[in-house]
């Protein structure tokens, strides 16, 4: 069966670890598998160009990302489809998936559906943020992995989370020069992050992490307990300003890269009905999940960080327990020649071993998710908090009434920019919980697409038929 089909057995959306796993797992039972992606190669965010990218010493990516080579060819040997460059921009509790390609959309019918859509970056929504010179520490990575791009000029890394330091750890040995590295953890995370420390200690990323930090502290000043961070500047980034205790610093900069956390990809799966919980301590929302990965519409299963933040390995773990969970319920009787459920379940639970530590360590602080005044809320729609809280005081007890006040979140990203602040933000001024607030209410098309992509559709074919018959 080749991609242009319109039915499938499985249906895998994104090819990162979860889904690379996940479509090895159903191809090697021979399910008919279709693997569908975003990027021109697989690989996800983690493992993004780990097999085009210009970067050969491997040294200066670390030995993490190239173990996302072997993953890549596992799944390229097991004889699914994979297909890149695809938007899926809808998907029914029927499990009909609508993707677009090569300029063209289809429907595409299949019997399971693994959502392997990973994580994004949480917004960090400072005064200035919007200007020239201003981007994600994820952006700024991609460059570097894509295509070997490192900044020019003064740098400046802001926020927390591992990425962060594992960023400034891989620009410094491309030798590129960073000002400053400005570490908004507040100290409270350290006290809170204490009962977990005998876990953490026993984990994977305990060496892993003091080196990180031991390399950069060498080489880069850290600011920590940062505070009121502001980008300055007319028309591009010049400085930027903050507090570091009392006293308030300003440091003058051509780039600056924000990081404060990622979150899970959700779009999608809430489109498609799929229940969420608000999550206490990543303060994000997340599916509600069985132990293998299944949802609560039938057939429809969620793997890796688009489930909840655990990291690439243990992602791929949960990859393979959703293809496992796809092979029992299409062709049980091939389950024998698969890897063992119990073992994988073991492997999953050793890599998210220490995670519940990091989740405390580097919680984002409150003032970076609760914009004031001017600041840019919703980035699409040019919405700031004050118009936000002017809503709020109006009647828009929730995001989506927030969207019909100010049109926050109709933009192309749908609110993945702002979906997060829109909620916390609503949750602080009515004094309420983020679960009673909820979230945007999602429809297709969750990605933008063209209109001559839909006019090319089937359906709409067969649908402009019928009028005119009639």
């Amino acid at each position: 069966m080749s991609a242009g089909a319109n039915t499938y057995d499985v249906a895998v959306v994104g090819a990162g670890p979860a889904g690379l796993a996940a479509a090895a797992i159903t191809a090697g039972a021979d399910l008919t598998t279709l693997l569908l992606d975003e990027n021109p190669t697989p690989g996800g965010q983690i493992y993004r160009a780990v097999t085009t990218t210009p970067l050969k010493e491997q040294s200066l990516l670390g030995e993490d990302y190239w173990a996302g080579a072997a993953l890549v060819a596992e799944t390229k040997a097991s004889g699914a489809e994979i297909v890149q460059g695809a938007t899926v921009w809808s998907l029914d509790a029927t499990r009909e998936l609508a993707a677009s390609w090569a300029g063209t959309s289809r429907f595409i019918k299949v019997r399971r559906v693994i959502l392997a859509t990973g994580a994004l970056e949480r917004p960090f929504p400072i005064p200035g943020w919007t200007l020239p010179g201003v981007m994600t520490a994820g952006a700024l990575q991609t460059l570097l992995k894509c295509s070997g791009l490192v900044p020019a000029g003064r740098l400046v890394l802001a926020g927390t989370g591992p990425l962060l330091w594992l960023l400034a750890a891989q620009l410094l040995r491309a030798g590129v020069r960073i000002v400053a590295l400005l570490d908004t953890a507040p100290s409270a995370n350290y006290l809170r992050a204490l009962p977990h420390v005998p876990t953490f200690a026993v984990s994977r990323y305990l060496t892993k992490g003091v080196a990180l930090r031991r390399e950069v502290a060498q080489h880069v000043e850290v600011v920590r307990g940062v505070t009121r961070l502001r980008a300055e500047g007319q028309g591009a980034l010049a400085s930027i300003a903050f507090k570091a205790g009392p006293d308030e610093r300003r440091l003058a900069a051509d780039v600056l890269a924000l990081h404060q956390g990622v979150v899970p990809n959700v779009n999608l799966a809430m489109a498609a009905g799929i229940a969420h919980r608000w999550h206490p301590v990543q303060l994000c929302w997340v599916p509600v999940l069985d132990a293998m990965g299944n949802s609560g519409i039938d057939g429809i299963a969620i793997a890796g960080d688009g489930a909840g933040i655990g990291g690439a390995l243990a992602a791929e773990a949960q990859g393979r327990l959703a293809g496992l969970a796809a092979v029992a319920a299409v062709a049980p009787e091939r389950l024998a020649r698969l890897p063992d459920r119990q073992l994988l379940e073991q492997a999953l639970a050793r890599s998210m071993r220490g995670r519940a530590f990091l989740d405390q360590l580097f919680a984002p602080p409150r003032w970076s998710r609760l914009p004031e005044g001017d600041t840019i809320v919703c980035r699409c729609e040019e919405v700031t908090a004050a118009q936000l809280l002017e809503a709020v005081g109006m009647g828009a007890m929730g995001p989506n009434q927030a969207k019909a006040f100010l049109r926050c979140g109709m933009g192309p990203c749908q609110g993945r920019l702002c979906g997060l602040t829109v909620t916390e933000l609503i949750s602080n001024t009515r004094g309420v919980a983020p679960a009673e607030v909820g979230h945007f209410r999602l429809r297709p098309p969750v990605k933008p697409i063209t209109l001559a992509e839909l006019a090319a559709m089937a359906h709409t074919q067969r649908a402009v038929a019928a009028v005119v018959r009639e």
